[in-house]
């Protein structure tokens, strides 16, 4: 049997290349893979392009590798928090006011499409979001039986970080609640999918019917305790 779990986080980011793009998972507070997010500022990998809704949720994870530069490109929904005191805002903005890194906003349902049409395999689409402004410019722009569209293309990682509830020793995933969020779609797009689990239990004991991310897209899996809320 496959057994896809590894004993540290350490451990299973150890090869992340510099350069690559990375998918994390997470919505708010809830679904973040923090430990992941951790060992890959431990790993030291950089110029990184970093895929996530946002640019961090507090003053732990992925607002840590935005501060020690780690990262060259965000790719997100919302760059920063309205509250100027989060530590994400601070890190974020004054990077970007810097100069240091680079900024693609793409509106959250365009950026979930993009990576499941990556997972899929099938090529770039057209979404009437975002047509008309500032998003769409440099994209390939179509009106369609009197609708306007843009182009959108899909969104491939090459690390894929996510967070889930319950793993089996091949990888077959299930989530808590809203904790699923990006994690299904994210696993499916990426080369590598390295997923934080509450716990792995042992095979056969999560039935078929309550799989949400099947373990054929799913390489690594570490348990990390203590986080069974998160």
């Amino acid at each position: 049997m496959m057994n896809k779990v590894f004993q540290t986080a350490q451990e299973a980011l150890a090869d992340v290349q510099d350069g690559a793009t990375i998918l994390i998972g997470g919505f708010g507070v809830s679904g973040v893979p923090t430990e992941l997010v951790v060992a890959l500022l431990e790993q030291g990998a950089r110029d990184l392009t970093i895929v996530n809704n946002n640019a961090g949720n507090g003053p732990i994870g992925l607002s840590q590798l935005i501060e020690a530069g780690r990262v060259a490109k965000m790719v997100c929904s919302f760059a920063r928090s309205s509250d100027k005191k989060n530590p994400n805002a601070v890190a974020f903005a004054q990077a970007y006011r810097e100069g240091k890194i680079e900024l693609e906003v793409v509106p959250q349902g365009t950026m979930v499409e993009r990576m499941r049409a990556a997972g899929a395999g099938i090529g770039p689409f057209f979404t009437p979001t975002s047509y008309g402004t500032r998003l769409a410019e440099g994209k390939e722009q179509r009106v369609i039986d009197g609708v306007g569209y843009v182009l959108e293309q899909p969104l491939k990682g090459d690390v894929a970080l996510i967070k889930a509830q319950y793993a089996d020793p091949m990888g077959n995933l299930t989530y808590r609640y809203a904790g699923r969020n990006f994690g299904p779609t994210m696993a499916m797009a990426a080369t590598v999918t390295v997923a934080q689990v509450d716990a792995v239990v042992d095979l056969g004991e999560i039935s078929p019917e309550h799989v949400v991310t099947p373990g054929i897209f799913v390489q690594r899996v570490v348990e990390i305790k203590g986080r069974e809320h998160g």
